[in-house]
């Protein structure tokens, strides 16, 4: 279904490109140093990989909190595993310096 819509819509949608529609937008200004070329900074992506992940991860804590009473124990013990992995994860992304900006 996704791929025939694509399709659908690629026959059916205006193509009008020319260098001015093409070029980088920043905030109505003209584009300079390395994003006029198409280059951005790594450490942004990293930075928004690692908010992406943590925060999907952050959002298995919610079942875990409304079933607490009925998996007992065992689930307890697991979910604090899973957010000491988490910590890890954390730890290693602050020490390998992904979480800073000035180089």
């Amino acid at each position: 279904m996704a791929g025939a819509t694509l399709f659908v819509s690629s026959l059916l949608r205006p193509s009008n490109p020319y260098p001015e529609k093409n070029m980088p937008y920043e905030c109505g200004m003209d584009a300079a140093g390395e994003a006029a070329a198409g280059r951005f900074r790594v450490p942004f992506f990293i930075l928004a990989i690692l908010l992406v992940v943590f925060d999907v991860e952050t959002m298995f804590l919610f079942p875990w909190a409304v079933v607490l009473k009925d998996i007992g124990l065992v689930g307890y013990v697991e979910m604090f595993v899973f957010i000491l992995l988490l910590l890890v994860g954390f730890a290693y992304a602050w020490l390998k310096g992904a979480l800073e900006w000035e180089q």
